[in-house]
């Protein structure tokens, strides 16, 4: 396999709604660029993006699949993902590693929902987008509807690069703006015909010509001069404009694309490779924590950011990287910036779908895959220097929105259920499953029904393991109403040194403007804040030496257990005061244990007589 050099190299991701039909157009660059000689199809299952057993059996995508193909001499990476919103820690780590988003809207859909999902995930990481209308050969197809919708929904920068001559069943030709001729496309792929516009198309292109010059104008003073003193632009200067103009996401280019018949995706090719911003240019820039800025410059020390985590049968983890400065080389020691650990990158793999070809180095602003590092995850930096500043920016994943308990048919398989579970988090950061020890339960968090039913789609077929989910149990808090009162004597005799702890507490609701108690002398506050919500203020009202300072710490870590697993039901308690205010101690048997222990029982009991 052929090394690539940084300025060999672009990097892109599909995006966009479900069946908008952008592992179709993968397949369709693969097959331009002769990386494949033969189009699979999602119906007939064999595809090389859509290969894992999932994807089959639900004919859509639910991971993100990192291809390649080539264009005069030019390595296009392409990371198709996942069209179901569900899947957004999928199109996250995507966008976070390339310099172009290709957002493929349905021509017989137009704007839907995961349309607008996908344009926000391309805002939050500021990647610039390039919109392709598909399915254009279909006879429901309405290009100057969807363009208009397009428009309405993502602004006037919203600009067209191609249009359709003839949508519909019959469509082959495009006229494309940059190059102002009639692009005809044989049905199935091949040698693209170029002609003149016609005439009765000649008004209409000037036009859209001019919107188009305008747009790529506008972002650099020097094109501006150059297009106000020949009211236009050459060729060259409009791919600078638009590069620029899409860098700084003031341009969104719209193409006309029917990918099944392979129409416009040679086209669409060439504007990535000779127009999109370059892993080396500032749309392939990533900070580190710091704000360090790395450029992809191969004259840089090497470092490289885990974007994406697999688990593939007979590989074991799978790494997906970018790399961000200097070269990764087969064998290669290097550290991860966020352990101190450091890793072996034992090989190399550029990867197309499932299939793999092993190299022995690959350049900065390339995007490739490594296997068994020893600890290292999704969003890790590894890096030839052991220097804080060189974490990178980590992809920041959405909350989860939908929250389930879960427990497998038979109790004999939940240990296994939480490991699996466990790896599942590798690979798909946007699930979160733990033991709950307030609700007692295995709690999965998850962005839909669709990732539930996905989850359990795996333990059914790829692991045999019935699961099931159900409703958490309400998590419940503990207070009380009213003061009270309790002692406990805590002791323990059995030989030698024995235990022995004694303590009184008067305890009463918590809030900003309670009225105190006039009785007891406050000696020491301390206000802690639960992680659950609410307060517990403790009092040291001890005087006389009844109890030694040196032991106020476990009475209060006694209340804080019991704080935790709560008095009356074990919820957590919230907004607690507590005034210690006597207690005895022995010469000898007191100790740390014995005032923790009393400390709790008092606590527990008056909590018990004020609720």
């Amino acid at each position: 396999m052929k090394v690539y050099q940084s300025n060999e190299i672009k990097n892109v991701a599909l995006i966009g709604g479900a069946k908008s039909g952008k592992t179709t157009l993968a397949e369709a660059m693969l097959f331009e660029g002769k990386v494949i000689n033969r189009k699979g199809s999602v119906d007939d299952k064999n595809t090389v993006s859509d290969y894992r057993d999932i994807e089959l059996a639900k004919q859509n995508s639910v991971q993100t699949t990192l291809m390649y193909t080539e264009v005069n001499g030019t390595k296009i990476n392409i990371l198709d993902t996942p069209g179901f919103s569900d899947y957004v820690g999928e199109t996250l780590s995507a966008l976070s590693v390339v310099e172009t988003a290709i957002l493929v809207i349905n021509a017989t859909v137009g704007v839907d929902a995961t349309t607008e999902n996908a344009w926000q995930q391309a805002e939050k990481t500021n990647t610039p987008v390039v919109f392709a209308i598909n399915q254009l050969d279909h006879e429901k197809a309405n290009f100057d509807q969807i363009f208009a919708q397009l428009r309405d929904y993502f602004g006037e920068k919203v600009t067209i690069a191609q249009y359709p001559v003839n949508s519909g069943a019959g469509f082959d030709s495009i006229i494309d703006l940059i190059l102002m001729k009639l692009l005809k496309f044989p049905k199935g792929g091949g040698t693209v015909e170029i002609l003149d516009i016609p005439a009765s198309e000649k008004g209409k292109a000037d036009k859209l010509h001019l919107s188009l010059i305008e747009n790529a104008a506008e972002g650099s003073e020097e094109l501006m001069e150059k297009y106000f003193e020949t009211d236009t632009l050459s060729i060259e200067d409009m791919r600078t404009g638009i590069r620029m103009g899409m860098r700084a996401r003031s341009i969104f280019p719209v193409f006309a694309i029917a990918a099944k018949q392979s129409i416009g995706v040679s086209r669409l090719l060439e504007f990535i490779q000779k127009s999109c911003p370059a892993p080396n240019g500032p749309a392939g820039e990533k900070k580190s924590k710091t704000g360090k800025v790395f450029s992809s410059n191969p004259q840089d020390s090497t470092a490289l950011f885990i974007f994406k985590t697999s688990i593939e049968p007979h590989l074991g983890e799978v790494s997906f990287f970018r790399v961000y400065g200097g070269n990764v080389e087969e064998g290669m020691d290097l550290i991860n910036t966020r352990k101190g650990n450091k890793e072996r990158v034992s090989q190399l793999f550029v990867v197309a779908g499932k299939n793999r070809e092993k190299v022995s180095k690959v350049c900065a602003g390339d995007i490739a895959t490594t296997i068994k590092l020893k600890d290292t995850q999704t969003n890790d930096t590894l890096s030839s220097l052991k220097a804080p500043d060189e974490i990178l920016e980590p992809i920041i994943f959405p909350e989860p929105v939908a929250i389930m308990a879960v427990k497998a048919a038979n109790s004999t398989d939940e240990e296994k259920m939480g490991a699996i579970l466990h790896d599942m988090h590798k690979t798909d950061p946007t699930i979160h499953a733990g033991l709950s020890r307030e609700l007692r339960q295995m709690i999965v968090k998850t962005q839909g029904e669709l990732h539930l039913n996905t989850i359990k789609w795996y333990f059914d077929n790829q692991h045999k393991i019935d699961i099931e989910f159900y409703a958490p149990r309400i998590p419940y808090r503990e207070t009380i109403t009213k003061s009270a009162r309790a002692d406990y004597r805590h002791k323990k005799q059995s030989g030698g040194s024995g235990q022995f702890g004694e303590v009184h507490m008067h305890i009463q609701p918590y809030s900003e403007n309670m009225t105190h108690p006039t009785d007891f002398p406050v000696r020491g506050k301390e206000d802690h804040e639960m992680t659950w919500g609410g307060k517990l203020v403790f009092h040291n009202c001890i005087v006389g030496g009844a109890i030694d300072a040196r032991f106020m710490p476990a009475i209060l870590k006694g209340m804080m257990e019991k704080m935790e697993q709560g008095p009356l039901t074990g919820s957590y308690a919230r907004d607690i005061a507590v005034y210690v205010y006597d207690g005895k101690m022995h010469p000898v048997d007191s100790n740390e244990i014995s005032f923790r222990l009393a400390g709790r029982q008092a606590f527990s009991t008056a909590f018990k007589n004020a609720g």
